[in-house]
């Protein structure tokens, strides 16, 4: 496959009053899944468990249903699962962002192809 001179970025996020699942949402609750710890996940991202919580908590309300579940101590020490819920909906929102990355990959080499970088405007019209 021949290197593109330039490339576009596409992020997608589901919108309901807001945007309230995308990337940030989906990577937050995939690190839950391995690590059984929203303050695990929030560590690994870089963000306070404060804020881990509140992306996870907006997401739930808009959802309305629950996308993690948490058990205080005890003798494992307690920690946090995903719902099977959010389970499902990471797995339709990652098929969802490949389907549509090729889509749109597609669609840019279709409108981009032949524009090099530099290209005058008489150049881009004899194509």
């Amino acid at each position: 496959m021949m290197q593109r001179e330039f490339d576009y970025q596409l992020t997608l996020r589901l919108k309901r009053h807001g945007v309230f699942f995308g990337p940030g949402v989906v990577e937050v609750l995939q690190l839950v899944g391995q690590y059984g710890s929203l303050n695990a996940a929030a560590q690994k991202m870089g963000m306070s468990y404060n804020k881990a919580w509140r992306i996870i908590h907006h997401a739930e309300k808009q959802w309305a249903i629950p996308l993690i579940t948490s058990s205080v101590g005890g003798a494992n020490g307690g920690g946090t699962q995903l719902a099977p819920a959010a389970k499902v909906l990471i797995q339709r929102y990652l098929a969802f962002e490949a389907a549509a990355q090729q889509q749109v990959d597609q669609l840019f080499s279709h409108y981009f192809a032949d524009i090099k970088i530099g290209m005058s405007e008489a150049q881009m019209h004899e194509k």
